[in-house]
């Protein structure tokens, strides 16, 4: 009985491989094109990735511009201003250097005595665009061009004692 019993068994195990094997094989087939089709993707997307990075070198520094048409359908009330700043991370000192103005200025935007008008709304309407990443990285510029003319003007002060 020993002999029947390996042979029903082998017999099962040769015919369940070849089941296994017809099943899988086309399996093999279509996770082989997949996995192809995948690394020709990621070839591509890591191109359009170096693209991205020499096109955001070569664009430069952003800039606080809007154009007229955004400028004049936009409406800045002193909320809108106030939380702007708030959400970019800037304090009134620093929206003030970012736009032009003085804190005083920002301040009396912010409490509604006076509207921003001409390329100070236009800035404010262009901030609303730009990244909180890209705003710490403008006023680190702007300050780095300050802080030579500071300096000048220490030295020429000096010089007139």
């Amino acid at each position: 009985m020993g002999k029947v019993e390996r042979t029903m068994k082998s017999e099962i195990q040769r015919l369940a491989k070849r089941e296994v094997k017809a099943v899988f094989s086309p399996l093999k087939r279509e996770v082989w094109a997949m996995r192809l089709k995948l690394s020709g993707l990621s070839k591509s997307f890591a191109s359009l990735n170096r693209q991205t990075k020499k096109l955001r070198l070569a664009e430069g520094k952003p800039k606080l511009e809007a154009s007229p048409e955004e400028v004049k359908a936009s409406r800045i009330t002193p909320e809108r201003i106030r939380n702007l700043r708030v959400k970019k991370g800037l304090s009134q000192r620093e929206l003030g250097f970012l736009t032009g103005t003085t804190i005083g200025a920002v301040l009396s935007w912010e409490k509604g005595k006076f509207k921003p008008r001409g390329d100070k709304k236009a800035a404010l309407v262009a901030l609303r665009k730009v990244r909180k990443r890209d705003v710490k990285k403008m006023l680190a510029e702007k300050a780095e061009k300050v802080k030579p003319m500071k300096d000048r003007n220490r030295k020429a002060k000096g010089k007139r004692k």
